[in-house]
């Protein structure tokens, strides 16, 4: 090759990734890298000039069958297909498989998702015990998104060269580039993937359980969301334990990123604990995670951090949930409600006592105020048998008659 060199003029190679220049020796030392030269960020992919440019007739046939306004059409083209950056302060470029695709099929679809599953970038995930939620703005430098060590610790550079991460921002003084998913078609589905990796179900379940999930939380269902979110933690592992805190964080990242699609989801996360707000039309749900902690705990946090004043004019329905998870039983162990308008309850479910369908009760009190959901609860209590669960904390249950004919468990 080297003493063919006087006939090549031009010499272009393409890849998913980078090749190294092994050493200053190197045959191929001498290549010019133009990923994220500004001057060629044209080259791959479509912009949305040349879209309208070429496809303006196109769009609005698509429109037309999607029974979409040709402006609400281009929008939802650009959340699903647009956004790749290749330098910083540089035009969005479609891609451009998934968009003739979509094109050709008059839907929208995860077309270039589906040509190839991501199983490298996964275990390439598990094996360097990454946080998924930094995914979603992950912040590096140049010199990171252009290296290839296979012995790196990280695993952005791979899955920035892979497509499934892109430039979102840009820090001129520090030279420190903000990552984060490009577009929907590659967050949903990539977050998709991750689900029988990271939690219980396989593919074939995990987009039923989650449509159940977000019924669930839009019906304010609490119990039924409750028992489905300790599903996904369900076969975990002793291995995976020694990473609990990770495990968990990630678990629920991936849940709650997908119920986001369909309900307003707002997460937050600091060393051994998790909060997060979901909002539907009817109600809102402020949760705090504890690890090997108490659930009364979280409920405390929640109360002592006025974290539902934001809400306290609004007219939905307010949850407040305090979760822990327990190592000792690798789940999450036990929640407590709080709707502060209407009903205070603690269940501390044990795995006895729900093998045999009876339910122990620590503490059961209500506030007289709704009617409704006072009866919906006490409906739901009595489908199980109320026994009595020793402890020495606490006193025997008695059965004391309430205003207005409420009763109260103590």
């Amino acid at each position: 090759m080297k003493s063919k060199d006087g006939c090549i003029k031009f010499a272009m190679l393409t890849g998913v990734t980078k090749f190294g220049k092994v050493s200053v020796f190197s045959d191929l030392n001498n290549l010019d890298d133009i990923s994220m030269w500004n001057e060629y960020i044209e080259l791959c992919g479509i912009s949305e000039k040349e879209i309208h440019k070429n496809l303006e007739t196109e769009l609005h046939e698509f429109a037309d069958v999607q029974k979409m306004t040709y402006d609400s059409f281009c929008e939802k083209l650009r959340q699903y297909y647009d956004g790749y950056h290749f330098t910083h302060n540089s035009i969005g470029m479609y891609n451009p498989f998934s968009l003739l695709n979509a094109f050709k099929r008059k839907e929208f679809g995860s077309y270039w998702f589906e040509t190839g599953t991501p199983t490298y970038l996964v275990e390439l995930l598990k094996r360097h015990h990454y946080n998924l939620e930094r995914m979603a703005h992950e912040e590096t430098n140049a010199q990171v998104l252009n290296s290839i060590d296979s012995e790196s610790t990280s695993p952005i550079p791979v899955i920035y060269q892979s497509g499934y991460l892109t430039i979102k921002g840009y820090d001129e003084e520090f030279g420190i580039y903000h990552l984060g998913f490009p577009n929907k078609e590659v967050e949903e589905g990539f977050i998709q993937f991750l689900v029988p990796y990271y939690t219980s179900m396989n593919n074939v379940e995990s987009p039923f359980e989650i449509q159940k999930f977000v019924r669930e939380i839009r019906s304010g269902d609490y119990n039924s969301f409750f028992q489905r979110l300790q599903s996904f933690f369900a076969d975990t592992t002793y291995e995976i334990i020694r990473e609990q805190e990770l495990h968990y964080e990630n678990v629920l990242f991936i849940i709650f990123k997908l119920v986001g699609f369909y309900v307003k989801v707002e997460y937050h996360t600091s060393r051994g604990r998790i909060d997060l707000v979901l909002q539907t039309d009817k109600f809102i749900y402020i949760m705090e995670f504890k690890l090997n902690g108490t659930a009364e705990e979280a409920l405390q946090q929640i109360n002592d951090k006025h974290y539902a004043l934001p809400f306290e004019t609004d007219g939905r329905r307010l949850f407040k949930i305090g979760v822990n998870f327990s190592a000792e039983t690798r789940n999450i162990e036990n929640g407590l409600l709080n709707n502060d308008s209407v009903i205070s309850i603690i269940l501390n479910i044990s795995e006895e006592s729900v093998n045999n369908k009876r339910v122990v009760v620590n503490r059961f009190f209500t506030h007289v105020q709704d009617d409704k959901l006072y009866n919906d609860i006490i409906k739901q209590i009595r489908k199980y048998p109320i026994s009595y669960h020793p402890r020495e904390s606490l006193p025997a249950y008695k059965w004391h008659p309430g205003s207005k004919g409420r009763h109260h468990w103590y």
